[in-house]
């Protein structure tokens, strides 16, 4: 007899947390209210330092000395968020008991951090468990890699209220008239009719002065959290910023992919570098290494060469070594301030409008670097 989804999820979560010599749980609801089995599951799955080139996370336990419940489970999402698994969940979603939504939150960490060797199923079908999706990630991404506020944490609940979407409106030179949004905090009752009004006027910016298609969209679409929904508007928002970030490196005149490989190429052969590629499809690209490169020659001491894992002589790398390669190149070009918003996802497995992305903001943090 298959199990749902729930049982596979709880069966993985005891597994580990049996590893951990602690309680096990029955539910996602009244058993994970105090944080407690999420502090031992994050432990058992955090990435452990297997050699000198792989990153590891070590888990800070001292907030199960915390005796308020809220701190408590704010602590532990503080070191999921350590992992990039602070999703789908806040403090109060953990101690009031929400089982949806952490359901969501604990499919997610399956997803990312399963803590189960190859061939260790322990009984879990991995296609049953739904988590964030690659895209949905690459979307919460681009959006809090520009500022907005709050924290993007969950791709649908978070925008349900339509106030992110009118920041990033207003991030597109689309103007906001902001004495008609409704701000927080909301009165109980009457909340979810001033969230509606602000979806409903994220939806006629979006038509009318933004000027995208969005036939069939309402504001009761993005308010109730429909994905179809949102990730329609929200892709033409990253498109729509996408094109501006070409659209400024070129002086107002969009810069083709060529004139953006060229600079990348140029830059990396004045430094010296051997990492040429020949377009945003090379499979060097999966290695991260043009990309390492590439900050090393804007950004002069900003890596560490010890963290950064070399092709054998074969020019090969395990898929281990390209994404640790791959978050360390994403993480070091936010570091030196240029508003990435690719995955590190996005590098292994060569997605080209994605790398596009990254190159282009790298070219415009140099750009504007150099003219300072």
């Amino acid at each position: 007899m298959s199990l749902s989804p729930e049982e596979l999820l709880l069966r993985w979560v005891n597994h580990h947390l049996r590893n951990a010599g602690t309680q096990t749980i029955s539910n996602f609801s009244e058993d994970i209210k105090d944080s407690r089995a999420y502090f031992y599951l994050l432990d058992q799955i955090s990435p452990k330092a297997k050699d000198d080139y792989t990153l590891s996370v070590k888990i800070d336990m001292s907030g199960l000395n915390e005796h308020n419940l809220n701190r408590r489970a704010e602590l532990m999402l503080k070191q999921a968020a350590r992992m990039d698994c602070r999703q789908f969940v806040s403090p109060h979603d953990v101690t009031s008991g929400n089982s949806k939504l952490n359901m969501a939150f604990v499919a997610n960490l399956f997803n990312m951090h399963s803590g189960l060797e190859k061939g260790q199923s322990n009984g879990i079908e991995t296609t049953q468990i739904e988590g964030e999706t690659l895209k949905e990630k690459t979307f919460r991404n681009w959006m809090n890699s520009l500022g907005v506020s709050p924290h993007v944490n969950h791709m649908y609940r978070d925008l349900c209220d339509g106030l992110v979407i009118l920041q990033l409106y207003e991030k597109l030179n689309v103007p906001v008239n902001w004495k008609k949004v409704n701000n927080p905090p909301y009165s109980f009752l009457g909340a979810n009719m001033k969230k509606l009004e602000n979806c409903n006027y994220a939806v006629e910016l979006g038509r009318d002065i933004a000027l995208f298609s969005l036939v069939g969209i309402g504001g009761e679409n993005l308010n109730n959290g429909s994905a179809m929904h949102t990730l329609a508007l929200v892709w033409q928002l990253m498109r729509r910023y996408t094109v501006q970030v070409l659209s400024d490196l070129g002086d107002g005149d969009k810069v083709v992919d060529q004139i953006i490989l060229n600079w990348v190429n140029t830059t990396l052969s004045k430094k010296r570098k051997d990492s040429q590629i020949s377009s945003f499809k090379d499979k060097l690209i999966s290695t991260s290494l043009p990309v390492i490169d590439l900050i090393d020659a804007i950004a002069p001491g900003a890596v560490k060469w010890d963290m950064v894992k070399r092709v054998d002589k074969r020019g090969r790398l395990n898929d281990a070594d390209k994404l640790n390669n791959a978050k360390y190149a994403v993480s070091l070009a936010r570091k030196i301030g240029a508003r990435v918003y690719a995955l590190p996802d996005d590098l292994v497995e060569v997605n080209p409008k994605m790398v596009l992305t990254l190159f282009a903001c790298l070219m415009g943090y140099s750009l504007k670097k150099t003219t300072r």
